[in-house]
């Protein structure tokens, strides 16, 4: 039965890990007492893990520092990267070079970063690409956010401040600046930048046409049957006339 190894000891249990719980790390891999790491977790390069952290199955570190307390949800991959105290990332998330996560900030599934980095206790918890990024403290990234970053030529930065909300299914096209406090609203494209405590908006009115649905399934139904229409209105001229009784 395979199951977790503690690193209370690390280089006592070094010789012993692959034998232990599959999970595989190099020569110049450290983690401190308490840390966790479950089945299938390799840890690569110069990577440095701090005390009571966990590993979860399936995730691959390489080259990266980790701080103290942090969870890493199974299948997450994380390179040349940098996790601060209480951070919490996965599971299915790709964190790529130049990441930095702050203290007691969360990235969820399947979130990849590149060049970012994002403040305290801030949130990016789910289906969200951020590329060339800062984000503040306290700032939550709603689902479906993505930044674009690249123009086909060059790269351009987004700059979100301290305690923004970025409703979902949002595109910030950089370069571009949320202020402090600031709100975008859901299923915008944003190319402009959102003063400190402002609202963002920037998508299409909502336009609602009423019996639109039972007019379409109508001509619908006259292009399928075209015959059937015909049939009714040359049986209904064929109908005789009754006569006016005197």
């Amino acid at each position: 039965m395979l199951r977790p190894i503690r690193a209370r000891h690390w280089a006592a249990i070094r010789a012993r890990t692959l034998r232990r719980s599959t999970a595989f790390f190099g020569q110049d891999v450290t983690a401190g007492e308490d840390t966790v790491l479950e089945p299938g977790v390799q840890l690569l390069g110069k990577t440095k893990i701090g005390e009571r952290c966990t590993i979860r199955t399936g995730s691959v570190l390489s080259d990266t520092i980790v701080g103290n307390d942090v969870i890493v949800e199974p299948h997450s991959v994380i390179a040349q990267s940098r996790l601060d105290d209480n951070v919490t990332v996965g599971p299915f998330a790709r964190l790529r070079a130049g990441t930095h996560l702050k203290s007691g900030s969360r990235v969820g599934n399947f979130v990849e970063t590149k060049k970012v980095t994002v403040g305290e206790g801030a949130k990016v918890p789910h289906l969200t690409y951020l590329g060339d990024a800062h984000v503040g403290a306290k700032t939550n990234i709603g689902a479906g956010t993505i930044t674009c970053n690249y123009d086909g030529f060059q790269k351009h930065p987004t700059n979100i401040g301290k305690g923004v909300f970025i409703g979902s299914d949002s595109t910030l096209v950089a370069p571009v600046r949320i202020g402090d406090g600031a709100y975008v609203a859901a299923g915008s494209t944003i190319t402009e930048n959102v003063p400190p405590d402002g609202l963002g908006i920037a998508r299409g009115r909502q336009v609602n046409k009423p019996r639109w649905a039972s007019r379409k399934r109508r001509e619908l139904a006259a292009t399928e049957h075209p015959n059937k229409k015909a049939r009714l209105r040359k049986k209904s001229k064929a109908r005789p006339k009754k006569s006016r009784r005197r």
